[in-house]
């Protein structure tokens, strides 16, 4: 058996994990400060009058404030001087009150009354530096950008991700020390996951432990959880139907946690049993194809070329090329941080140069169609001299977590 697999109960499984949260610090109101006024520079040097962030990551990202979008407009308006407008139903400003982190008015709406309309008079009423372009938030529903294009009819409205992608991936200390503890909190509990395997248990009952063992080590639960055994590895997120695990399965586990609104999200694969010699050889491939794109990853790289990195030395496997299969079927990584995929994306051709705090996942999985596939997930940020792991890289496939 594969060093760390099996051989415990749920029971001491989970009995071997603690509270990890004690010295996580959530973000301050300071921060948050100079997040708008990053955004405000950047508005009055493009010609934007204001940003409208809507309820959901944006609106948390640079004001603090935690609300979920639905068909009642919640939201706020950066403009491009002076201080954030929140717009809200006016039944529910207590409840927003309540959240409030940086301050604001509080500009509210009854039921039978246009949301847009009050959006139209905001703008109409902050300081615009002389812009008439409206930024509006990227993950803003349709129906909301149709409403305020209506109600600013002589504003142009443009793509509001350009603006807060700049902003948000480029990761403070306070956010990289956020998702380093995240990171280290899912670790552990794959390495608990792991010791409790044993021949016959379900994926359901995994993820359920999963969830358990990332509430014992202090998050609200598993933010996303992804458990495969066998041929299923080789979907890369999974199929519909729970598997029982058998002896000499390949095993793969997909998961992360939230702490104080960032996000963890590490891949393991390993042999509950013995592994074939193809398996052998293609787990190896994996992991020289992420040490590749590591080894790659520096300020003024591209993000294409860390991608490229990791392709070319599955090519030297025999492996690809590009998308084929047997080899690596999807972009290298993503960004990571409030959102679990978010900008910049290591993907062929893409021309972002990395930077100094940007955070990215590293997964370049191998597929081999109908027999198993192979995902060895961490997660690095970069540093002026290059990359640095939030989690090593799994050790071997005989002792995957050294």
């Amino acid at each position: 058996m594969t060093t760390g697999i099996g051989g415990k109960s749920a029971e001491q499984a989970l009995a071997s994990l603690s509270d990890m949260t004690a010295t996580a610090e959530p973000i301050q109101p300071a921060e948050f400060q100079a997040r708008m006024e990053k955004a405000q520079r950047l508005m009055q040097a493009q010609g934007i009058a204001a940003l409208y962030l809507n309820a959901g990551t944006n609106l948390q990202y640079f004001t603090g404030m935690a609300w979920y979008p639905s068909e009642r407009m919640v939201g706020a308006i950066l403009p491009a001087k002076g201080e954030v407008v929140y717009i809200a139903p006016t039944f529910e400003i207590d409840s927003l009150n309540e959240r409030k982190v940086m301050p604001g008015n509080m500009a509210g709406w009854q039921e039978h009354e246009s949301p847009y309309a009050r959006v139209a008079a905001i703008v109409a009423d902050v300081d615009t530096a002389g812009g008439d372009t409206l930024a509006i938030d990227e993950a803003t529903p349709f129906f909301v950008v149709d409403g305020i294009q209506q109600a600013l009819a002589d504003f142009a409205i443009i793509n509001g991700g350009p603006l807060t992608a700049e902003c948000r991936m480029h990761k403070s200390a306070a956010e990289i020390a956020l998702i380093q503890q995240a990171m280290d909190m899912t670790l552990a509990v794959h390495k608990a996951t792991a010791s409790m395997l044993h021949e016959g248990i379900t994926t359901t009952e995994v993820e359920a432990f999963i969830d358990a063992a990332h509430k014992k080590v202090g998050a609200t639960g598993s933010f996303f959880c992804i458990v495969l055994f066998g041929k299923a590895t080789s979907y890369p997120h999974g199929v519909k139907d729970p598997q029982r695990l058998k002896q000499n399965d390949m095993v793969l586990i997909d998961t992360g946690c939230r702490l104080h609104g960032y996000l963890s999200d590490i891949t393991r694969t390993y042999c509950f049993g013995e592994a074939s010699p193809k398996q052998q050889a293609m787990w190896e491939s994996e992991k020289q194809a992420q040490l590749a794109a590591f080894n790659a990853a520096r300020p003024g790289v591209t993000c294409g070329d860390v991608d490229a990195a990791a392709r070319e030395r599955l090519e030297a496997d025999g492996l690809g090329p590009d998308y084929r299969l047997p080899g690596l079927p999807h972009r290298t990584g993503h960004g990571i941080g409030m959102d679990i995929h978010e900008w910049p994306y290591l993907v062929k051709d893409n021309p972002k140069a990395l930077a100094e705090g940007m955070c990215f996942s590293n997964e370049p999985m191998i597929v081999v169609p109908d027999e198993f596939g192979i995902r060895l997930e961490d997660h690095f940020y970069v540093t002026a001299d290059g990359a640095k792991w939030f989690t090593e890289p799994s050790h071997s496939l005989d002792a995957p977590f050294g």
